[in-house]
């Protein structure tokens, strides 16, 4: 691991998925993504084991190909659109586990409430020249979160038993980055 200035890069949106998924009825999962994101990320270390990421989610571009279901995820009963639009995200660590295998742990705001979580990233790697000569590099994020820690407490019973919406939600990111400076 080398120190050198600090890289900086910004996220590549034709090449990016920031999605989650979610039980629904007990028996499938119903998936979404966020259509509007922005962000900062930058390292100081040639091996990229010192990431640093401050990221932001539009929470109006919310797109699970339903809009009632989209609309009522923007309400009270879930995200509060109108009084919080914005998922809020900054690291605290990043940690190489394995062999291009990290643990990214961070402050997760949502609501207005804000909680740690502890992300799995698999680094891609890196392109140092494409076709533009450009350098990117791509990473696949997932990990598992409580609504209710956040407040996303609605749901529905139903009368076979069980509920509308689990409580587990699942994020899983394909990023591709593009280096600034």
């Amino acid at each position: 691991m080398t120190t050198q200035q600090a890289t900086q890069w910004v996220f590549e949106p034709t090449h990016c998925k920031i999605g989650f998924s979610v039980r629904h009825f007990g028996i499938s999962e119903v998936e979404g993504l966020f259509h509007k994101y922005e962000g900062t990320i930058s390292n100081n270390t040639s091996d990229l084991s010192d990431f640093k990421v401050d990221f932001s989610v539009d929470v109006d571009s919310i797109d699970t190909h339903e809009q009632q279901r989209d609309d009522h995820l923007k309400s009270s009963d879930f995200f509060l659109a109108e009084k919080h639009p914005k998922l809020l995200f900054k690291s605290t660590s990043y940690q190489k586990v394995g062999n291009n295998n990290y643990t990214l742990v961070g402050d997760l705001t949502m609501r207005g409430v804000t909680k740690s979580v502890t992300l799995d990233v698999v680094f891609g790697g890196i392109i140092e020249k494409d076709p533009f000569g450009n350098t990117k590099a791509g990473f696949k994020i997932t990990g598992l979160i409580n609504r209710k820690d956040w407040g996303m407490t609605w749901n529905n019973l139903l009368d076979a038993g069980g509920v509308a919406v689990g409580n587990e939600v699942t994020i899983n990111c394909h990023i591709q980055l593009l280096k600034t400076a």
